[in-house]
């Protein structure tokens, strides 16, 4: 998850659609406009912070302290992550 997240702060789209699970459903089928819309979410969006809440084999609990201009879009997830070619990548979360 820490990956993850430093990977949108640092605008590595690449790095998100290559962990990302091909079933989960943020799985842009349209490429090109999934592309675009991390990096309009990485160039629009300040990274606060990041707390780790819980972590297990499948899954991790966390924290994300964001800004969108002076808006606090901050939010906690429950994600789960699944294998996939021999690596973990992001299936689904649930934000609460």
């Amino acid at each position: 998850m820490r990956s993850r997240y430093s990977a949108y702060a640092l605008g590595k789209t690449e790095y998100i659609i290559a962990t990302t699970h091909p079933d989960s459903p943020h799985y842009g089928k349209d490429m090109a406009a999934w592309r675009a819309d991390i990096d309009a979410f990485s160039q629009n969006t300040r990274f606060v912070g990041l707390e780790i809440l819980a972590a297990d084999n499948t899954t991790v609990t966390f924290h994300a302290r964001l800004m969108a201009g002076k808006d606090d879009v901050s939010f906690r997830e429950h994600s789960v992550f699944a294998r996939d070619g021999g690596r973990w990548k992001y299936l689904k979360g649930m934000q609460f």
